[in-house]
């Protein structure tokens, strides 16, 4: 990575032209729209893009207009990565040919079937040859473009289309998938997680990744309104809750040696200041089953769950 990193201000942000405009057809409140403009005001020059299919290229590409202000490519669920990995190859040819002299930075971007499920193995296969692009998945924790069906970034107790919430099961059983400890198995340079309410930490992170000289994956945190059941107004409270609660700290891990971001490492510092999950499930309707008698029990169990990796992911920190 660069030795010197990225400075920018505020006005830096706002004036710079956005790359994803306005116009799309995104719900109100969506996270994963806000995630897609912030993206953009991290790059640095001439930038493609490939988008696996999902809410954001549904919304954002509906023929014939686009939000799109660079070259962007759709690409299906399985083979964003693969794409990129493509493009990066074919710059890298016209390059030794001569006939390209400039550098152009590569992002691929995916939910969370293009991610945890469908997409995973074009990416593991990219990220394991070497390509020299940025990976961001938005974490909507569900397949909401088709029917909010869970994925295997849906967390434990969640009620979707596919995992109900009844009498005999409380939503979804199984545990969210380690997405980020799955890529950082692979050895790459830098691996992040983010969430759109601490926006400086998410632009800085961003532009980390592309100046990576090889893969680079970014997990940011991206709710859905419609898929969640909650309120549109309340979208960045929780990109923030999440945080507080520690269900998803940020941190980042450069050669593999992980470190706290300012948001989780202040909850480091001070614990009194984090929040229990219950603060966090409130108000979303996928959690709603769980405040009632017969499924409290669930709540406690996740809770010691989110305490279990909080302290191991303190561990690692501390221990590197």
């Amino acid at each position: 990575m660069t030795t010197q990193e990225w400075k920018f201000t505020s006005k830096d942000i706002a004036v710079k032209p956005d790359l994803f405009l306005s116009g799309h057809r995104a719900c109100a409140g969506c996270g994963p729209a806000t995630v897609m403009r912030l993206i953009m005001k991290a790059t640095r020059g001439p930038t493609i893009v490939t988008q696996a299919t999902g809410c954001m290229e549904v919304v954002s590409s509906i023929y014939p207009y686009t939000s799109w202000n660079v070259p962007w490519l759709h690409t299906a669920f399985e083979n964003a990565a693969a794409n990129a990995a493509g493009i990066e190859a074919a710059i890298k040819a016209m390059q030794r040919k001569g006939k390209l002299k400039e550098h152009i930075d590569v992002i691929a971007i995916a939910g969370d079937g293009g991610t945890f499920d469908i997409g995973l193995q074009s990416l593991s296969g990219a990220v394991e040859r070497g390509h020299d692009f940025l990976f961001v998945l938005y974490d909507n924790e569900g397949y909401m473009n088709t029917g909010i069906q869970r994925s295997g970034g849906t967390p434990s107790g969640a009620a979707t289309t596919t995992t109900p919430a009844g009498s005999v099961i409380p939503g979804k059983l199984e545990r969210k998938k380690p997405i980020t400890e799955i890529m950082l198995a692979h050895g790459m340079e830098y691996v992040a997680t983010a969430t759109p309410y601490y926006w400086k930490d998410m632009i800085t992170k961003v532009r980390k990744g592309l100046e990576v000289d090889g893969p680079a994956f970014l997990h940011v945190f991206a709710p859905c309104p419609r898929g969640w059941r909650s309120d549109q107004a309340k979208t960045m409270e929780y990109t923030k809750l999440a945080v507080e609660t520690c269900i998803f700290p940020v941190w980042e891990a450069v050669n593999g040696k992980k470190q706290l971001s300012t948001p989780s490492k202040v909850i480091a510092l001070a614990p009194q200041k984090k929040k229990p999950i219950k603060d966090y499930f409130k108000g979303q309707g996928r959690f709603r089953h769980l405040f009632t008698p017969k499924n409290i029990h669930v709540i406690d169990e996740l809770q010691r769950l989110t305490d279990e990796n909080w302290k191991k992911l303190l561990q690692n920190c501390e221990s590197k």
